[in-house]
């Protein structure tokens, strides 16, 4: 980085010292919010004011460095440490954080969730009001966030390939499409904890897309433990980098570019990030990001402090190197800043942030105040005809009086309301059980709408049309009818792909995709390896982007590999961003052979208890 001369920035353009320093100044101020965020967070847990935090302490820098870096139309794949990330990139206001970690139920406070996850799972919303797409190539954008450790990986896969298939598929250049991607230009940003790379669908995703090499960048935020678990016990030479070296690009077979950086050296994050970066977007090579010395200044979570297992060299050594104090003593040393405007700006973000949460807050109980204030009024009018007055007096009293009600408060305190005159004859109790109903349906769209697709586009809304036979009608086995419906969608759809094991050459086991690929194109219909958690994270993350995959795992006894990715990632995905986003993915596969319990299985009742969504 420059210190008296013109930089470059992260467009290849040269700017002036004035705005370096004015940029390093602004990364400043951001990532002392986002630590503010977390302190504070931390707090209002503790406090009482919500259930549960989880915080990206430590992890600033680095994400900045990422920041730099993302343009409309890439999409993130990450994990709950990424808060810096968001608000660097404008997707994200501390406003909005808190309104998550409050699980303050509504899209304004919450425009990842609305609620429905703990707090640091982000999403942009691609899916507007009317259930349409809204124009992602555009705009920033970020795939809903799970909880699984890992499970962020298979579809990261799938956000990458997609710009394969925007570059490289001559049917998609069609004006329709340019919604979704600019010509195969965006990267697929993934994050992970160096722990949850000991899963094993973080290994299938590393592989596959070293396979197809795809523009898909890594982070693995290295913090040296997975909650308590020191990496000693979670990687092999206590490196993912070395662990991987195998993976590496070389100079006549194709790889990854593996990147080693410190998480608090911020002239080496931008730098590396600025070069993997650019290659991962006009080369389509995979990178990683292997970012050592990461901190964790509170520790995993609100449900435990760090000081319980890490040694006392090990805490000081956190605070030296603290990735905010060492970004400050940078900004002094090459005279990019003075004390009192380092101190300014944290003043400041502290400010800011406390503003931020006071007013999520408010917001926040004056919600669920909303309901108190109408419940009240309902026990009321019920006091007054009832034998049991007093009790039912206490209960109003008791409700107004709580300080930080929550809205399971409210409903529990009317039924108790109605459980005390349930035997009073002569009660009215009509308005009360009015309020019950009209609660219980505010609820049910509060709390459980988008669990299916709600647009027009439901296949729930599509008219049925039966087949018809009749005495001239020829009989044929039933995989010609199937291959027939395919090679009908395909020609209707330029953005249907198919792709499985011995789907493409072979034309599928059964013969379903025979001939197709030979008519339609190895780009639209494509064998993949035995990966079956990565076939249906591929067409997730395809899917997400405006495409329509068909993902083939060859026997239904297989689908076990992929239920994890399949129940907690695509079927909650609808509602988790109460129909921010979805992923119209369709899953084929066969079973009931006979030969044997490996490819006769028939595990309905876990498909149908699995995924529901």
């Amino acid at each position: 980085m420059a210190e008296d001369r013109n930089d470059i920035d992260s467009s290849g353009q040269e700017i002036s010292f004035e705005s370096f320093q004015n940029e390093v100044l602004n990364d400043y101020r951001i990532v002392c919010e986002s630590r503010e965020a977390s302190l504070l967070g931390r707090r209002e847990v503790l406090t009482g004011k919500a259930k549960f935090g989880i915080f990206g302490d430590g992890k600033e820098l680095a994400q900045i460095a990422m920041a730099k870096n993302f343009r409309p139309g890439d999409f993130r794949s990450g994990y709950y440490r990424d808060q810096t990330f968001m608000a660097a990139a404008g997707l994200l206001t501390w406003k909005q954080f808190f309104g998550q970690l409050y699980a303050h139920p509504e899209v304004s406070a919450d425009p990842f969730s609305a609620g429905r996850m703990m707090n640091a799972h982000f999403a942009t919303r691609s899916i507007n009001g009317d259930g349409e797409w809204n124009n992602i190539s555009d705009v920033k954008n970020s795939s809903a966030d799970i909880s699984p450790t890992a499970g962020q990986m298979p579809r990261l896969l799938g956000l990458a390939y997609a710009s394969i298939m925007y570059r490289h598929n001559p049917e998609l250049v069609d004006e329709k499409f340019t919604k979704f991607s600019k010509k195969g230009n965006e990267v697929a940003f993934g994050t992970i904890g160096d722990a949850s790379t000991s899963e094993g669908c973080f290994y299938e995703t590393i592989n596959a897309a070293g396979v197809l090499q795809v523009p898909m960048a890594v982070s693995v935020w290295d913090d040296g433990y997975g909650i308590s678990v020191p990496s000693s016990y979670q990687t092999t030479k206590q490196s993912i980098s070395e662990v991987l070296a195998g993976f590496a690009k070389t100079d006549d077979k194709p790889g990854y570019l593996i990147y080693t950086v410190k998480g608090w050296d911020y002239a080496a994050l931008c730098s590396t990030y600025e070069e993997g970066v650019k290659e991962c977007r006009d080369n389509h090579i995979p990178v990683i990001f292997h970012v050592q010395e990461m901190t964790q200044p509170q520790g995993h979570s609100t449900s435990g402090s760090h000081e319980r297992y890490k040694s006392p060299g090990r805490l000081q050594w956190e605070q030296d190197f603290d990735c905010i104090a060492k970004l400050r003593e940078y900004i002094l040393s090459n005279a990019l800043g003075k004390e009192e405007e380092l101190v300014e700006i944290e003043n400041a973000a502290k400010k800011k942030v406390r503003k931020a949460k006071s007013e999520a807050w408010n917001e926040f109980s004056n919600y669920v105040q909303t309901h108190v204030n109408s419940a009240c009024i309902v026990l009321e009018d019920l006091s007054t005809n009832s034998s049991n007055s007093a009790f039912i007096s206490k209960l109003s009293e008791d409700l107004k009086a709580s300080t930080e009600p929550f809205l399971g408060d409210v409903l529990a305190t009317v039924k108790k309301a109605l459980r005390i005159v349930s035997r009073e004859a002569n009660v009215d109790r009509s308005n009360l059980l009015k309020w019950i109903r009209e609660f219980e349906f505010f609820a049910l769209e509060t709390f459980s709408s988008h669990l299916y697709n709600e647009s027009s586009s439901s296949a729930l809304r599509i008219e049925e049309v039966k087949p018809e036979y009749n005495d001239t009608s020829p009989e044929v086995d039933g995989r010609e009818v199937i291959l027939n419906n395919f090679d009908v969608q395909f020609s209707r759809m330029p953005n249907l792909l198919a792709f499985g094991e011995d789907l493409g050459h072979i034309g599928g086991v059964n013969q379903t995709y025979a001939g197709l690929q030979e008519k339609y194109g190895s780009h639209r219909i494509f064998d993949t390896g035995i990966r079956e958690t990565t076939i249906v994270g591929q067409g997730v993350g395809m899917a997400l982007r405006g495409l329509r995959p068909i993902a083939e795992i060859q026997y239904l006894d297989y689908l076990l590999y992929a239920l994890q990715t399949l129940s907690d990632d695509l079927a909650t995905l609808q509602y988790r961003t109460r129909g921010g986003q979805r992923a119209p993915l369709i899953i084929s596969t066969r079973g009931h052979r006979l030969e044997g319990i490996w490819h006769s299985g028939s595990p309905m009742g876990m498909i149908l208890g699995s995924l529901r969504g």
